[in-house]
């Protein structure tokens, strides 16, 4: 290796690195700093260093086309690349990526995903296992326990960059010498990465730099890989190395997705922790982290109603000082300090402690990049949106509920102000339909309350990843919006989505998706047959027929529309109740949809063609039992069947001449609805009683599989009405009637029970 040029071989995300790679810089005051990341993100390495900057973030690389490849560059605040830059800009430096271009290295690492085999496990096991080996000659459970106490407080800069560069080559002097045959794409990927780097060392030199003015900063890793004496990359075989359209971005990122435990592989198990303990490298206080992190425990065991005491904490720091001593350590590590937490906070058990331990693990922080720091189109527009709207307070990694009412508010002077929550409601719809992940809907209980809407918002660097590849779609999120409904729009042959599309284009207030959709709805009417499908379109256009001019959107088109859906799904519905089980229970579905939009829509479709047809399908024989129970079930709730009618319907359908399985499964369908309604009838439950009496062994049998079912979802109260109702028809006690009811069933019993769950009963 050249001695002249100053390698610093680190670890990603150690504060410890960090620490002893700023005392190196000061040492060697170096003119030029080449830092292991994308050589094509050397122009964003200003924005990096502003100080308004505030980790973690991340460069993220991304492909220009369907389907989106990623690459991330994270970076915590005590990172020895970010320190690094930090440090170079500060004072006035050449700061420089070496790795390979990102559009290299996201083609190459399609390749890798395609190498998935049996050698390539066998070489990761293998690879992994070293470090595995070295954590337990020392006699430490893991290596991350192993690399605190023997590297992070390790406080002496030239032990630990030999200790380092020395552990690391033996461990690829283990690894090259394996048979290159066994070794997988990463392998070769390594070798590549790294003939790159040795090409912009050496191009640092041609431009004048002197060798020794020049500290390279790599994964301890690649150190021995970048000896000036083996060849570099030359330009005829970087030209041959195929490539991708790509662009770069700065993210914020989270330390929750900095931590190893999400499956960051160069991460690390507790992001926070460490960045206290950077915090007192500092501060030059390394021995008071113990009780800096156990004081952080307690309080937040506090917070959380749980006891805490100052007495616990000053006996956990003299337990973690106790447990590193008896291992030969300076300072306790987190097993250590995990330890102490469970003994004296958790009395032994970790359960009581592990939500603070984790808080105080891996922390909260999202970090934050100011405006106009290297952002796609996309991620402007949300910022800016998100700063209008009043949402930025929202932009956290811990969940937050937010309560819209989406009317003109009269007490106050603007109009932006009148309208904010109408506009937020907007902007959370069109993020929705880009299946961007920072806002969910919450269901509420005021089904009625068009004007009322809530939401749980998060934010994650997977919600920044979502904004930056809609930025495919278009330059505002008005625009992607529109594109990704106009796609489903163009291929829709599906009448309920073409008017979930027209609902979506409403709520994202996009005028002209909503009229092209529309058109495409109005031409798959004519020709619509199935009536699961024109059921959910109509409701879809009753439930925007409900907020009227709520969203400032003409919808009287809708009016006549929805008229022609509701009575087309009405003439279908005959038919399609002609159909098994299996089918009946979403053809239920759909007519309960139907019979919602008669609640909702009164006044505007017809109602009565649509109880004629209900009439129909609850009297034919022919036609699936439960849902014709389903059906004389609605018509009982409209009193379009008195107690003639109804005990009538339940001695014809519930007789010994039906099968067992056809009479239970009308009942099934019965009592699908409106359960309190048929709690009131007692006629029923008479003839439901003289019924099962007079079943034989086997029809019973096979009617108790379907009553079963039946009743299973009834509730608790509700069974206990049913029992007051026996008993009154039995001539006993309630509760006696209760108890032989709902009693245990004995193990005999139960495996009977199961025989007849599976068996088929010839269907």
């Amino acid at each position: 290796m050249n001695a002249k040029v100053n390698i610093f071989g680190v670890r990603h995300l150690s504060p410890g690195a960090s620490h002893h790679l700023l005392a190196y810089l000061k040492e060697k005051k170096p003119k030029c700093i080449l830092i292991e990341g994308p050589s094509d993100a050397t122009a964003m390495i200003v924005s990096m260093a502003q100080k308004e900057v505030k980790p973690p973030i991340a460069l993220l690389a991304y492909t220009t086309e369907l389907p989106i490849e990623t690459v991330l560059y994270p970076f915590a605040f005590y990172s020895p690349e970010y320190q690094a830059i930090n440090w170079g800009v500060k004072n006035k430096k050449e700061v420089r990526f070496i790795d390979l271009p990102t559009p290299i290295m996201l083609r190459l690492q399609q390749e890798r995903k395609r190498e998935v085999d049996e050698k390539a496990q066998a070489f990761y096991t293998f690879h992994n296992g070293l470090y595995e080996a070295i954590a337990h000659h020392s006699d430490e459970t893991d290596y991350e326990h192993y690399w605190e106490r023997d590297f992070e407080h390790n406080l002496n800069t030239d032990a630990f960059r030999e200790r380092l560069i020395y552990q690391s080559g033996a461990m690829r002097e283990l690894v090259v010498n394996q048979e290159y045959e066994d070794a997988p794409y990463d392998f070769s990927y390594n070798l590549i990465r790294e003939a790159h780097m040795r090409r912009e060392i050496q191009r640092a030199i041609t431009e004048g730099f002197k060798p020794e003015d020049i500290v390279v900063i790599v994964g301890a890793y690649h150190v021995l890989g970048l000896d000036l004496d083996l060849p570099a990359l030359t330009d005829q075989e970087l030209k041959k190395i195929p490539t991708v359209d790509a662009q770069l971005t700065l993210m914020p990122y989270s330390y929750l997705r900095l931590s190893s435990r999400m499956g960051y592989g160069a991460g690390n198990r507790a992001p926070y922790y460490f960045e206290l303990m950077w915090q007192a490298m500092t501060q030059n206080k390394l021995e008071d982290l113990a009780a800096i992190y156990l004081s952080k425990v307690a309080k937040t065991m506090r917070e959380m109603g749980n006891n805490a005491s100052s007495a616990s904490v000053i006996e956990a720091v003299r337990l973690a000082q106790a447990l590193t001593a008896m291992r030969g350590g300076a300072f306790p590590v987190l097993e250590d300090l995990h330890d102490a937490v469970i003994t004296c906070f958790g009395g032994g058990e970790l359960a009581p402690v592990a939500e603070a331990i984790n808080r105080i693990d891996i922390g909260t922080a999202i970090g934050f990049l100011p405006e106009g720091v290297s952002q796609t189109p996309v991620q402007v527009n949300v910022n800016q949106e998100l700063k209008r709207l009043k949402l930025t307070q929202y932009k956290s990694a811990v969940a937050q509920e937010l309560s819209l009412d989406l009317r003109e508010n009269f007490k106050v002077k603007s109009t932006e102000a009148a309208y904010i929550d109408l506009n937020r409601s907007t902007f959370l719809h069109r993020l929705a339909v880009l299946d961007i992940h920072f806002a969910k809907p919450i269901r509420t209980h005021q089904d009625n309350a068009t004007w009322s809407e809530k939401w749980e918002l998060q934010w994650t660097p997977e919600v920044e990843i979502e904004i930056v590849e809609s930025n495919l779609k278009g330059e505002t999120l008005e625009i992607a919006a529109a594109y990704q409904l106009r796609e489903q729009l163009a291929d829709c042959t599906d009448l309920a989505l073409a008017a979930q599309i027209i609902r979506l284009a409403c709520e994202c207030q996009l005028t002209h998706i909503f009229e092209n959709a529309l058109r495409t709805l109005q031409a798959l009417l004519v020709e619509a047959v199935d009536f699961k499908a024109t059921a959910y379109a109509a409701h879809e256009l009753a439930v925007l027929i409900q907020y009227g001019d709520l969203r400032q959107f003409n919808l009287e088109p809708l009016v006549p529309i929805l008229q022609q859906l509701f009575l087309r799904a009405a003439l279908l519905v005959q038919e399609a109740a002609s159909c098994d089980d299996k089918a009946a229970t979403e053809m239920m579905k759909a007519i309960n949809v139907m019979e919602l939009i008669t609640q909702q829509q009164y006044e505007i479709v017809d109602v009565e063609s649509w109880q004629k047809e209900l009439h129909q399908v609850a009297w034919r024989d022919d036609l699936n039992t439960k849902l014709s129970g389903g059906a004389f079930s609605i018509l009982l709730e409209h009193n379009l069947a008195d107690e003639e009618d109804c005990a009538k319907e339940v001695s014809r359908r519930l007789s010994p001449g039906v099968p067992a399985d056809l009479g239970a499964g009308w009942f099934e369908g019965l009592s699908g609805r409106n359960r309190y309604a048929l709690l009131s009838r007692t006629m029923l439950w008479r003839e439901l009683d003289q019924y099962i009496a007079q079943l034989d062994e086997e029809e019973f049998l096979r009617s108790v599989v379907f009553l079963r079912r039946a009743f299973g979802a009834f509730e608790p109260n509700q069974k206990n009405s049913i029992a007051e109702l026996l008993g009154d028809i039995w001539g006993t006690g309630e509760e006696e009637t209760a108890e032989a009811l709902q009693g245990e069933l004995t193990q005999a019993e139960a495996e009977k029970l199961d025989e007849l769950n599976d068996f088929d009963f010839e269907f």
